[in-house]
């Protein structure tokens, strides 16, 4: 069972997410927050695995209630702004995923359990977004030369991470345990000086690992 953490202003937006969670037998709505100052005080009580942000709260804004709680849980950004710098923000204070409530039901639900499992999840619709914001950082030739450092295995891992799966994933593709690819995770991150599975994902896409 997947415990999610709900936070938006609007009661009728949470209805209506908690009625698409509802359809998932996996997932269970463990708490609800108004703002955000509320939810990072639920978070600490409740120990959600996934905590779905609204990014314009009163009291606290999202981004800045996702900075403390992604310490320690997974989070994603759900908006109806779709604007550059909601998404880079988002993913610069840790947040694992970004929706737009605009977006198909069945893709906040696919959202949840990859995010659960480890992986990153944006929504098609920034995804495109996000390579432009920080593919600048990693085009090309750039893009492999910092991939230069990497060991074989380490390829091996960043391709799938750029894939989109999550460490289980990885493990039993590779034939491998779960925490020695955690640990292949967290050397990648350290080698390409990235913070978090996206941005490590776009570096693989801009150096043709992943097409």
């Amino acid at each position: 069972m997947i415990r999610i953490l709900l936070a938006d202003d609007e009661a009728m937006i949470r209805a209506g997410v908690r009625a698409i969670l509802g359809a998932d037998p996996e997932l269970d709505v463990v708490a609800e927050a108004g703002d955000g100052r509320e939810a990072i005080e639920l978070a600490r009580s409740h120990f959600p695995d996934v905590v779905l942000l609204d990014v314009r709260m009163p009291r606290l804004d999202g981004l800045a209630a996702a900075q403390e709680i992604a310490k320690h849980t997974k989070v994603i950004m759900l908006t109806t702004f779709g604007e550059d710098d909601y998404i880079a923000k988002a993913l610069d204070v840790g947040a694992s995923g970004f929706l737009l409530k605009s977006g198909d039901p069945r893709e906040l639900l696919a959202a949840i359990h990859a995010v659960a499992g480890g992986a990153a999840y944006l929504s098609p619709k920034v995804a495109h977004r996000v390579i432009s914001l920080m593919g600048g950082l990693s085009k090309g030739a750039q893009a492999r030369e910092r991939l230069s450092g990497l060991t074989e295995r380490e390829l091996e891992v960043l391709t799938l991470v750029g894939k989109g799966l999550s460490n289980a994933e990885i493990a039993r593709r590779l034939h491998i345990v779960e925490g020695t690819v955690k640990a292949y995770v967290s050397a990648i991150f350290i080698r390409l000086d990235v913070r978090n599975r996206v941005q490590a994902a776009i570096i693989a896409y801009e150096a043709g690992l992943v097409t």
